[in-house]
């Protein structure tokens, strides 16, 4: 299926442990191996933020700690990750970064899949489940457990690195795994035999985005750098919908991908959103968007599975006032 490279985190951090934040027209941000992203590197592609003047970064990193102590040790401004990441430990309201604008949903990327025995939710009670910390299949499963009477505790939780999907897919003692692509689709073609199928899917929800997050410290020092950052990105976006077979042959090197994998992708497991829908998502000023609701919703499952520790109110998560100065997005 689509093999994503997962690159040497320790070859892609920012080198510097004590480099102060930079200058009005430069962005250094991480983000994971995932073609949610692919915006920000067709923005850089086609010169949209050196239009705007300014100048980005843009790195992998998969380890949500490394990021988080990148971010707290001011080697970057920006991270990209879900809504759920976002809120997860050890964030609490003193982290920082705050959420500025959404880039992709997830509608189809991630999920739960189970052994051709189990036939819903309710037939995991007591088995054994694989899953890695804090990722958006984790709430998925959450989140149906909890509509037929359910919870976490109800089932015997084996913590992995999504990575090994394939392979613990294959231990017949383990019923079901929350993970993402292209691993889901990966575990199921090799072991035919469990006659694996996927049983949750975020196709099936909302609560799964990615968010756009910067340093409240240098988001108040130079507001127009970020609202130019936007800028670029929502552009790139607007040129996906307008050329998308451009857009990907930009984004595939990027990924170490063939632009048909990069277009598989797409196509099955992610939107985009554009500068209209992110407008509504996030809000204005003194008029909350409908972001606030899937943080709050999301902020409460983190709290009942342990993946967060302090319970953080949208409000002071997310500002809205960078997408407000954002006014066109055309590529």
């Amino acid at each position: 299926m689509l093999p994503i490279r997962r690159l040497a985190a320790a070859a892609l951090l920012f080198t510097s442990v004590s480099t102060p934040a930079l200058a009005a027209d430069s962005i250094r941000a991480l983000a994971p191996t995932w073609p949610g992203f692919a915006p920000v590197f067709v923005a850089m592609d086609k010169g949209y933020f050196k239009e705007l003047g300014l100048t980005v970064d843009m790195r992998f990193e998969d380890d949500r700690a490394n990021v988080m102590a990148a971010m707290a040790r001011g080697d970057i401004e920006v991270d990209m990750r879900t809504v759920g990441e976002h809120q997860g430990r050890p964030r609490d309201a003193a982290t920082p970064g705050v959420i500025i604008g959404t880039i992709d949903k997830s509608v189809g990327g991630d999920g739960v899949i189970a052994d051709g025995s189990v036939a819903s939710v309710r037939d995991l009670h007591g088995k054994t489940i694989a899953v890695e910390p804090n990722i958006p299949a984790r709430l998925l499963l959450q989140m149906a457990l909890k509509k037929d009477g359910m919870s976490l505790n109800d089932l015997k939780i084996k913590e992995i690195a999504t990575a090994d999907t394939v392979a613990v897919f294959a231990d017949t003692g383990i019923a079901a795994v929350g993970t993402y692509q292209p691993f889901l689709s990966q575990a199921i073609t090799a072991t035919p035999a469990r006659k694996g199928k996927i049983l949750l899917s975020s196709k099936d929800s909302d609560i799964i985005i990615d968010v756009i997050t910067a340093r409240q410290d240098d988001i108040k020092k130079n507001p127009k750098k970020y609202q130019n950052f936007l800028t670029g990105i929502y552009r790139a976006i607007a040129y996906y919908q307008a050329d998308p077979a451009g857009f990907i042959k930009l984004a595939a090197p990027h990924y170490n991908l063939s632009e048909a994998e990069v277009k598989e992708v797409i196509d099955t497991s992610l939107l985009y959103t554009p500068l209209d829908e992110v407008k509504a998502l996030i809000g204005a000023p003194g008029k909350p968007g409908g972001l606030y609701g899937v943080f709050d919703t999301v902020m409460q499952l983190n709290i009942e599975n342990g993946a967060a520790d302090a319970k953080l109110p949208a409000a002071g998560q997310i500002d809205p006032s960078v997408i407000a100065g954002v006014t066109a997005a055309k590529p």
